[in-house]
This record gives structure tokens, C-alpha cells and sequence, in this order.
């Protein structure tokens, strides 16, 4: 029997409203900005409502250009960091799962050492990794394309280690049934194991979006050309823009942009990402 208590209930619906409240004014604050002016944001107090200039910061965001972000409109920028959020999870994943079915299901020489030598990444730093990297993109002339800013970056230990042991789970008579219906080891991996992965998938390609969306240091070290930009580097060089005073309501109106893309990944998938993490029995 489940006791009510009015008290308790109370308590902790204030501690979870007081933690959204936390969590959220800043994105309110960012919204509520990028809706004003220049002026408004640099006297006190701040304005905490909606202001009159919205469609004009946008329009002058996403199509215009800022001469603080290198004249590029964020829509460009925007673009560029979804093709290198894409291209970094859709590789990371197929990547990840082939090497990790290889690994479970084919018996070959140094099979495990092949294994740890992936999983001994995981120790090293991208800090460490970024200066040889970056010098092996150099010399394959990959500097200012979109090549550059995302191939260097598909592999990854992580997920390669999650499909692993998620293969692991599987009974081996779901392998034996297979192989006595005659199914080899491309219909196997395309009709069994790719749709009992759904969930893991899912997980994944949330956790890889965002990584991916939020580069930073990689773009900044492998892309001078202004065009290539991404949205994280349009922020920085506004922030960052010398003497002038920073464009806060152009800087809160592109970090609302930016936030978009990452939130609708989220809520898309959100099902499957909780049913990736929580789910135990395959």
C-alpha cells in the first residue's frame, strides 16, 4: 500500500520546480535578450521581458551576416556544424558496430589485442592526439574542408566498446538459428543485430550529435576559411572581438540558434535514448 503524504509531496514538487527554475532562467535570459537591443542590455537592471527587436536580430543572424563573426551569416555557420555533427555520428556509429560485430562474431588472429589496443584510446586525451592528428591532416592537404574538420574525428573507442557488450548479451542459439536458416554474416548483421541495436543506436547518435555539435578546438585548429566556420566559433569570435564592446543580443540570439538543432535531437529521440540507458534485457 502506497501512502499519501501531503507534505512529502509538496516537498519534493518545490525541489523539482526550484531546479527547473535554476536550469532554465538562463536559457530565458539568453531568449529574452536576443530579442533587444543593444542599449537595453548595457544599462541595469536588464530586461527580464520580450523586447520589440526579434525578427530584426534574426534576419540580420541568419541571413546578413556580422562583421564581428567574420561577415558570415549563422545560417552558414549552422549548416557547417550540422554536416560535421552528421557525418561525425553517422561515422562513428557505422564505424563502431562493424568493428565491434567483427570483434564478437569472427574468429581471427590477435582478435582481443586488436580489441584493447582500440580501448586503450579511451586513456589518451584528445590534447594528447590533436597535435599529430592535426599534422597528418596537413599533409594529406585536408586543411579547409569539411574532410578535415570530420573524418579525424569518426572513431570512437566509446561506442565500439557499448556495441561490444551489447553483442555479448546475445544468446548463442539466436546465432545458431541463424546460421541453421541459412543466413550469413551480412543478412545476419542487417536483419538481426542492426534492429535489436535500435535502442543502443539511439542512445548513441544523441550523445555523438551533441559531441559533435559542440567542436570547438578541432575547427578552430583545421579551418582559417571563414566560409567553414561552425556555430560554436561564430560565438567565440563575438565575445571575443577586441576593443568593441561584445554584441550580447546577437551573441544570446545565435547561442538560442545554436541550442535548437541539439534540443530537437533530444526530444525526437528521447524514447529511445531513455530505453537505450534503462533497458537491461535484450
Amino acid at each position: 500500500m502506497v501512502e499519501n503524504r501531503p507534505v512529502l509531496t509538496f516537498v519534493t514538487h518545490a525541489v523539482l520546480i526550484t531546479g527547473v527554475v535554476f536550469l532554465c532562467f538562463p536559457v530565458w535570459m539568453a531568449v529574452v535578450a536576443s530579442t533587444h537591443g543593444p542599449e537595453a542590455l548595457s544599462q541595469a537592471p536588464i530586461p527580464l521581458w520580450f523586447g520589440d527587436r526579434a525578427w530584426e536580430n534574426y534576419s540580420q543572424l541568419l541571413a546578413g551576416g556580422l562583421p564581428e563573426a567574420g561577415g558570415v551569416p549563422i545560417g552558414r555557420m549552422m549548416f557547417n556544424s550540422l554536416i560535421m555533427a552528421l557525418v561525425i555520428t553517422f561515422g562513428k556509429i557505422a564505424i563502431s558496430i562493424i568493428s565491434a560485430y567483427a570483434i564478437v562474431y569472427f574468429r581471427f588472429p590477435f582478435r582481443m589485442g586488436f580489441f584493447w589496443m582500440i580501448f586503450i584510446t579511451l586513456m589518451l586525451p584528445v590534447e594528447v592526439r590533436i597535435l599529430p592528428t592535426f599534422d597528418v591532416v596537413t599533409k594529406l592537404g585536408m586543411l579547409n574542408s569539411y574532410y578535415g574538420l570530420t573524418i579525424p574525428l569518426i572513431a570512437s573507442a566509446t561506442a565500439t566498446f557499448l556495441f561490444r557488450q551489447f553483442f555479448l548479451t546475445i544468446p548463442d542459439e539466436l546465432v545458431e538459428a541463424a546460421r541453421i536458416d541459412r543466413a550469413g554474416p551480412i543478412r545476419f548483421f542487417l536483419d538481426i543485430l542492426l534492429p535489436m541495436s535500435r535502442t543502443n543506436i539511439a542512445a548513441l547518435f544523441i550523445i555523438l550529435f551533441i559531441f559533435g555539435w559542440n567542436q570547438y578546438l578541432w575547427p578552430l585548429l583545421v579551418t582559417t576559411d571563414e566560409g567553414l566556420y561552425t556555430v560554436v566559433m561564430g560565438i567565440q569570435r563575438m565575445v571575443n572581438s577586441g576593443e568593441a564592446l561584445p554584441v550580447w543580443h546577437y551573441i544570446m540570439g545565435t547561442a538560442v540558434l545554436a541550442m535548437i538543432p541539439p534540443v530537437f535531437v533530444v526530444i525526437a529521440m528521447q524514447k529511445l535514448f531513455v530505453k537505450g540507458l534503462v533497458e537491461s534485457e535484450k
